[in-house]
């Protein structure tokens, strides 16, 4: 039976520590056999969805989770961060040897978008497709498939899906940089404010090294 973990949060931080406390009970447990960390375990939800409701934030690094000092561990991802993570999201240019970034493959689709929804905001067919049919060839295909947008009630609405999705570090830097997409697009439609982001994971997961940070945070384990 597939479970599905639905959470409720104010913000990326919040959804970020609901998300690792629920991992701890829920998460199912597997040795990797293929594909990127063979021979790692990790813990893994059947299916998670996540309702952000106010994801965006300034400065950016309020975004970020901040893990109390005295747990003696360190934050999941380091302030600064999100702004060195924008190029790769909002930008054509791709290095040599990269088979790809995000940016890159839809920069060309936000911009269009943005053009249709000043004209109407009435469409179903809004979405930037990171996914490609012949990324089952790649070593490390993307993890983000897709966004999905719409606009309601004069607020633009983000649903991201992720394929696979690291809990601890990569799902607080990914929201925190689609939350400044999300923003950037809004400002550019006329009328339209940033709403919440509706993530979705099949594979949202915490790899063994992280399960004893995981519980330290929760407060599930002693810090060192």
């Amino acid at each position: 039976m597939v479970q599905h973990i639905s959470i409720t949060a104010t913000d990326i931080p919040d959804a970020w520590f609901q998300a690792l406390y629920a991992i701890i009970d829920h998460g199912c447990k597997y040795t990797i056999q293929h594909g990127s960390m063979v021979g790692e375990e990790r813990q893994e939800f059947d299916y998670v969805s996540v309702l952000i409701e106010n994801p965006y934030m300034e400065p950016w690094d309020r975004m970020l989770p901040q893990v109390p000092p005295h747990l003696g561990i360190p934050n999941p991802v380091e302030n600064g961060y999100v702004e060195q993570y924008m190029p790769y999201l909002m930008s054509p240019h791709k290095e040599p040897g990269e088979d790809y970034t995000y940016g890159e493959r839809i920069y060309q689709q936000v911009l269009y978008w943005i053009g249709k929804f000043n004209q109407t905001w009435a469409t179903n067919q809004a979405i930037l497709q990171v996914g490609r049919p012949e990324d089952h060839l790649l070593n490390d295909p993307p993890c983000l498939r897709h966004i999905d947008m719409r606009i309601r009630d004069g607020r633009l609405i983000f649903y991201p899906y992720f394929r696979s999705w690291d809990l601890w570090g990569g799902f607080p830097a990914n929201l925190a940089g689609i939350a400044v997409l999300q923003k950037y697009m809004a400002d550019s439609i006329e009328g339209v404010s940033p709403g919440p982001i509706l993530a979705s994971s099949k594979g949202l997961h915490i790899y063994g090294y992280a399960e004893e940070l995981a519980r330290i945070r929760t407060c599930r384990k002693d810090a060192p």
